[in-house]
C-alpha cells in the first residue's frame, strides 16, 4: 500500500493529539524544537493553550503505542522522516503540486482532517469534531482506570470539575454508588 503525505501526516497528528488529550491549536502550534524524542517516547512542549495565556509552557510525556499502527511517537517519527522537516512547523498543509509545503496547518483543518478520516474509516463524521481527540483519551482513559490526577496531567485541565465530567460519563454505571447494593 502507498502512503501519501497526508496519510503519513493525519496519522501522527490524530494520535498524536489523541495521547496528547491535545486542543487542536496546540496540535498546529507545535515546532519540532517542542519534541524530544526520548528512550520513554517522547516529550511534548506545550508552548502556549488556552489555560497557560502567559505562555510558561508545559510538558506532557506520550508513551510509545502497544501497536505499531497505533503508536503515536513511531507515526510521528514517520512524518517527519517522510516529510523531511527538521525544523519550524510539525504539521504543514500539503498541496498537490507542491507537496509538503512550510505553511503551517490551520486549527480548523485538524477538524476536517479527522472528519475525513472518520468517514473512510466507516464511522459517521458527523458525531466527530476536534475536541473529540481530546474528549476521547479522556474518557478512554477514564474507562480504563486512570486517576483524575492523571486525566488533569495529561490534559493540562486546572479543574477537577472539568475533568471530573469525562470521568463521570464513563464510569457512569462502573463506578456507580448503588453498584452492588441492590
Amino acid at each position: 500500500m502507498n502512503l501519501t503525505a497526508a496519510d503519513y501526516r493525519d496519522r501522527a497528528l490524530l494520535l498524536l493529539g489523541f495521547a496528547g488529550a491535545m486542543r487542536r491549536s496546540e496540535l498546529v502550534a507545535l515546532d519540532v524544537s517542542d519534541l524530544d524524542f526520548c528512550r520513554e517516547g517522547l516529550r511534548v512542549r506545550i508552548a502556549h493553550s488556552k489555560t497557560d495565556q502567559a505562555g510558561s509552557g508545559q510538558v506532557i510525556a506520550i508513551p510509545f503505542g502497544s501497536r505499531p499502527e497505533t503508536c503515536p511517537v513511531e507515526a510521528l517519527r514517520r512524518w517527519l522522516s517522510y516529510s523531511k522537516i527538521s525544523q519550524g512547523a510539525v504539521f504543514r498543509r500539503i498541496r498537490s503540486k507542491q507537496g509538503v509545503t512550510a505553511d503551517r496547518l490551520d486549527a480548523a483543518a485538524v477538524g476536517d482532517i479527522l472528519k475525513k478520516r472518520a468517514e473512510a474509516a466507516g464511522l459517521p463524521s458527523e458525531r466527530f469534531s476536534a475536541h473529540s481527540l481530546r474528549s476521547g483519551l479522556l474518557t478512554s482513559a477514564a474507562m480504563n482506570g486512570a486517576s483524575i490526577w492523571s486525566l488533569m496531567d495529561q490534559s493540562r485541565h486546572k479543574s477537577v470539575q472539568t475533568v471530573r465530567a469525562y470521568v463521570k460519563s464513563a464510569n457512569l454505571f462502573e463506578k456507580n454508588a448503588a453498584k452492588g447494593l441492590l
